[in-house]
């Protein structure tokens, strides 16, 4: 235990219990803001929406590229065709054997090729159409997944704004205390409590609510012998004692 030099009536120094009621507030109030941005629900939403951002775009991209690869087809067709009409006008017109003969292969291969070209167009339309579905999905995966942000969103703004209001009304009570008090009263506390993260703790019978220790038989006789003025400090976490009657 150790007297830190600073004196002040006992009823004054138990309003450093309200003072740090008002900080361990404020302290409670900017652990939630932190939760509240960095963390939970809304990190999972935040990370599942760029997950279905990132498959709503591979399913696009492959949608895409198989109507490419359609269109392609079918401008193959469409040429394989006009080149059957162009052949099936020659052959009726020509009276050359040799040249029908000619004419008729080239038919039959265009036939042929028309053929493999229709399948491979109609298993590309079976695949555009299943990654037509996917994208679909994709896409409406997406927009629940932004849906669920803005919604987290608007609920973690709601409860910042509650936060700032709350935060508000503690620094307006903890600065109209401490105009009240003694400067060197609370420079002390400030100090201790920057320092070791309590400012002012009750003494409870033998116990300082600031350690949640017993004080020693020493210290505690010590503390006992102080004057009622005398400003005290824990020597575990070296804040402010508040001393109660004995049996309090």
């Amino acid at each position: 235990m150790s007297i830190a030099g600073v004196v002040a009536p006992p009823a004054v120094q138990a309003r450093l219990l309200e003072l740090q009621g008002h900080d361990d507030e404020l302290r409670r109030i900017a652990a939630h803001r932190r939760r509240l941005q960095t963390g939970g629900d809304l990190a999972a939403a935040i990370e599942e929406r760029a997950a279905s951002r990132r498959a709503s775009v591979d399913d696009r991209g492959a949608v895409d590229d198989l109507r490419t690869r359609v269109r392609r087809l079918e401008s193959d067709v469409a040429l394989v065709e006009q080149r059957l009409e162009r052949d099936r006008g020659r052959l009726a017109a020509t009276s050359s054997a040799k040249d029908a003969q000619g004419l008729e292969q080239e038919i039959a291969s265009l036939l042929r090729r028309r053929s493999t070209l229709e399948d491979e167009e109609l298993e590309l339309i079976e695949a555009l159409e299943a990654a037509e579905a996917r994208e679909a999905a994709s896409r409406a995966a997406l927009t629940s997944a932004e849906e669920r942000v803005r919604a987290l969103e608007a609920d973690r703004d709601d409860a910042l704004a509650g936060l700032d209001r709350q935060e508000s009304e503690a620094t307006a009570k903890r600065a109209a205390l401490v105009a009240e008090l003694p400067e060197d009263l609370v420079a002390l506390y400030d100090r201790q409590r920057t320092r070791y993260g309590v400012g002012a703790a009750r003494l409870v019978g033998t116990v300082s609510e600031g350690s949640n220790m017993a004080l020693t038989g020493a210290d505690l006789a010590e503390v006992r012998a102080a004057p009622p003025d005398a400003v005290v400090l824990d020597p575990e976490s070296n804040c402010i004692l508040v001393r109660t009657p004995p049996g309090q």
